[in-house]
């Protein structure tokens, strides 16, 4: 059977470096291609953490040198951050495409992603983002550019934004067009280059929006059949690290929601994904979530391995 899949790569499948980056796609491109072999639709979303924050350390520090670089605002470095991760992504894809005599045109849409103006996240940033500085440079960042700074572990003071969830996707109709006729294209990367609305104009903001949720919005705008939400591990687990430790191959969502409330799942890691496919289960009758990791992805769909939620 042919299923529409957005499939939100994690971390692992990327590198943390452009040349670490270009080699780990490669391998990456593989099981995504055996799913579009498989005859499936696939939408492909990506995380952007370690790239985006290369990208505005590398811009931040360039703009406090003599070299007189102007700064880079952040919507923008993850605007960045997706070209380059795309640039990879499809040409590694196109490629196994190819090795298979699968002639299948793959696109990156350099995608922004609505927020409410007014999401409570504003009023409490949490995302550490870009440099350490000392505490008396962070006070000056604070003052003279209004950044939320904050001691990060010991390690110095860094930046925080906020982390809005996604209301709805601005090229939602381009990327529908593209896969409707047959496009392999990879969207809402690093959850999308976070906008507002204000009359006709989309204005960036800087903030990031969790990869996860951008994903499942995503994945609800097309009407998909499956969210794949790939991690490092091939199930998921409660008292995980513990000796009562326990894989779960099956869940419902009003399961996990309880499992999500006894604090089972970790801020910034397994919860958000578990929260994406819980909201995508919901979401529309017949939807389902899988949790798994990038080379059981396949597995996963025909019920052999994985964490499966339905409504």
């Amino acid at each position: 059977m042919k299923d529409k899949i957005v499939v939100a790569l994690g971390g692992n499948a990327l590198g943390k470096t452009p040349r670490e980056q270009l080699e780990l796609v490669k391998n990456t491109a593989k099981p995504i291609v055996d799913l579009i072999q498989h005859g499936h639709e696939v939408i492909l979303a990506h995380g952007n953490g370690p790239q985006v924050g290369m990208i505005n350390l590398a811009m931040s520090t360039a703009s406090n040198s003599e070299a007189g670089t102007p700064e880079m605002p952040f919507p923008e470095c993850g605007a960045m951050s997706q070209g380059y991760i795309g640039f990879h992504l499809q040409n590694a894809i196109r490629e196994e495409l190819l090795n298979r005599s699968m002639n299948v045109p793959v696109a990156t849409v350099v995608t922004q992603v609505v927020v409410d103006k007014d999401d409570p996240a504003f009023q409490n940033p949490t995302k550490p983002i870009g440099a350490f500085y000392s505490e008396e440079e962070a006070k000056i960042l604070q003052a003279s550019k209004g950044y939320t700074m904050v001691e990060d572990a010991g390690r110095g003071w860094r930046r925080v934004v906020a982390s809005p969830k996604p209301i709805d996707v601005a090229e939602k109709d381009t990327v529908s067009t593209l896969v409707n006729n047959g496009h392999v294209v990879i969207t809402v990367g690093g959850g999308g280059i976070p906008v507002v609305r204000e009359g006709n104009s989309l204005i960036g903001v800087p903030a990031v929006i969790d990869k996860d949720f951008a994903s499942e919005k995503i994945a609800e705008i097309l009407d998909a059949d499956y969210l794949i939400i790939l991690t490092a591990v091939e199930q998921v687990a409660i008292n995980f690290g513990k000796e009562n430790e326990e894989w779960l191959a099956n869940l419902t969502t009003e399961q996990a929601a309880k499992y999500c409330d006894e604090g089972h799942f970790a801020p910034g890691s397994m919860l958000p994904k578990v929260q994406a496919a819980m909201a995508f289960a919901k979401s529309k009758p017949g939807r389902k979530a899988l949790i798994t990791s990038l080379e059981k992805a396949e597995e996963g769909i025909e019920g052999k391995t994985g964490t499966l939620i339905t409504f």
